[in-house]
């Protein structure tokens, strides 16, 4: 909010101004300056006669709070008015004075329920053509009641520009460098330049308290910084629980097969990553599949990928008891995507957040329809990775072309696949495996999906450690044999759901 749109608003004699900020000190030096500019000499008077100059329209400003009570702010009278502590008190005085300004209300807002003070806001607010005292409330969440609303308006303060991130961390270097004068802050310049990029969408008060967290505990800007503040951005973002900052990603080494959902991936890497800015940025994917054969893996691997971070969205924390809160918490959570991009947003088992029910009042089909406006005119770099395991679950808005780039299948890994899975998660825990032994298991392993050959590894792992021997293909044969796959206990439901796929869905491998 730059003190310019203070400024027009202030000179457009609306009565009540509402901002709602938690950075109340920059809200208060913008209000500062629009009423310093309002307070320089008329433009009609400049050049004019010499006395011209006196010609001023100063207008005072005030700020209140219950513990402190009213002051003057823009000249020095003297400690706060403590007697007009009280929210009716205040609003009477300033109803009966006949000094136009700017009158700062600090967290008022627990006040606007009780009718006589909206009877006191109303008075002041139609008495402005007999003197001009504009009401501000500054607060985070404010609800203006129903009779003031035609009198009110509402500015959003604008949250620092790249250049004034840039100026705020230099700012604490600077009070580093006064506080340690033989330690000068050793700063890389990549580092910075991606500290100042992963802090968008943060308060000015919020950028300088990260940046203070990463320059005095070891005295520098350096590239180790940078995931220490995406989590603590996040952290500060996500007040409401919904959505879970996950550090792991994966990479395409750690991911077998999805060979065609890897190659559409890698061709978007540019949107991300500011080599193509011509490029719009894709919307997300639905990932369909049998269940273990890698959907949430994957979702890891396109952050891993785009090289961003990875969001989940907790579509079980969503729903609240209370009519409304559902979707206020789902708004909340993309709003705090959308600061923290670029990311992606992976939405596990979509179906159980968005399935299609009538007995929940219609909550699911309001918090729904917030998810598709939202994916629909979204214009951050914000990538959703949905995964599902019962498609007949998801209502047809939702899987209707257009609202994801691609609906990817993940299906049962075929023997080659197998075999890279084999490869990848008996490296990872250590068992040696030539070429023939893993040929021999990928075709031993016939209908396994990738987290079932993740368990039979680790049973293999306890199996010989219970004998007080070297786990070997032998031993890991033997619990394939012992496993009854997903695909043989439930076979007739993942026959049905392999069989929608196949003329519906883009494979992934």
């Amino acid at each position: 909010m730059p003190s310019n749109d203070l400024e027009v608003l202030l000179r457009s004699r609306v009565p009540i101004v509402v901002v709602e900020s938690r950075d109340e000190a920059r809200v208060l030096k913008s209000l500062t300056g629009a009423c310093a500019v309002l307070s320089s000499p008329p433009a009609a008077a400049i050049g004019s006669a010499p006395h011209a100059s006196l010609a001023r329209s100063a207008l005072p400003l005030f700020q209140w709070t219950v513990t402190d009570g009213l002051k003057r702010l823009d000249v020095q009278l003297g400690p706060p008015l403590r007697m007009l502590a009280q929210p009716v008190d205040v609003l009477k005085h300033i109803r009966a004075t006949t000094l136009a300004g700017a009158y700062a209300l600090l967290d008022f807002h627990p006040y606007l329920s009780d009718p006589t003070i909206v009877r006191l806001l109303k008075d002041i607010a139609q008495d402005y053509d007999r003197c001009a005292r504009t009401v501000v409330l500054i607060g985070y969440e404010i609800g203006i009641p129903h009779e003031l609303e035609h009198l009110s308006a509402r500015v959003v303060l604008a949250l620092p520009d790249r250049n004034e991130r840039r100026q705020l961390v230099e700012e604490v270097a600077r009070q580093w460098m006064r506080a340690n004068p033989r330690q000068p802050v050793r700063i890389d310049a990549r580092a910075l330049e991606l500290l100042v990029e992963n802090m968008s969408g943060l308060s000015a008060a919020d950028t300088q308290r990260l940046a203070r967290k990463a320059i005095y505990e070891h005295g520098a800007i350096q590239l180790s910084d940078v995931p220490m503040v995406m989590r603590a951005k996040y952290e500060m973002l996500n007040r409401g629980g919904v959505l879970r900052y996950e550090p792991d990603t994966a990479q395409l080494s750690d991911v077998g097969g999805l060979v065609n959902l890897k190659a559409w991936l890698q061709k978007r890497c540019a949107a991300f990553d500011g080599s193509a800015p011509e490029l719009d940025a894709p919307k997300g994917v639905l990932l369909l599949g049998v269940q273990g054969c890698g959907k949430s893996l994957a979702a890891r691997a396109c952050a891993g990928i785009f090289h961003i971070p990875l969001l989940r969205l907790d579509c079980s924390a969503l729903f609240d008891k209370y009519v409304g809160e559902s979707e206020r918490n789902l708004r909340e959570s993309l709003a705090s995507a959308d600061v923290l991009a670029p990311c992606v947003l992976w939405i596990d088992e979509i179906e159980k957040g968005f399935a299609a029910g009538d007995s929940d009042g219609g909550a699911t089909r309001r918090v729904l329809g917030a998810f598709l406006t939202w994916l629909a005119e979204k214009n951050t770099r914000v990538f959703v990775v949905a995964t599902a395991n019962d498609i007949s679950a998801l209502p047809p808005e939702l899987v209707r072309k257009g609202r994801f780039d691609e609906i990817f299948f993940v299906d049962l890994p075929n023997v080659n696949t197998r075999t890279e899975i084999l490869r990848i998660q008996a490296a990872r825990r250590g068992i040696a495996l030539d070429e023939g032994a893993l040929a021999l298991l990928a075709r031993a392993s016939e209908g396994f999906s990738g987290a079932e050959i993740e368990q039979a590894i680790v049973a293999t792992l306890y199996s010989a450690h219970a004998k007080h021997s070297v786990p070997d293909a032998q031993l890991l044969r033997s619990e394939m044999a012992a496993t009854r796959p997903l695909a043989v206990v439930m076979a007739e439901s993942v026959a049905q759901l392999r069989a929608w796929a196949r003329e519906r869905t883009v494979p992934a491998d």
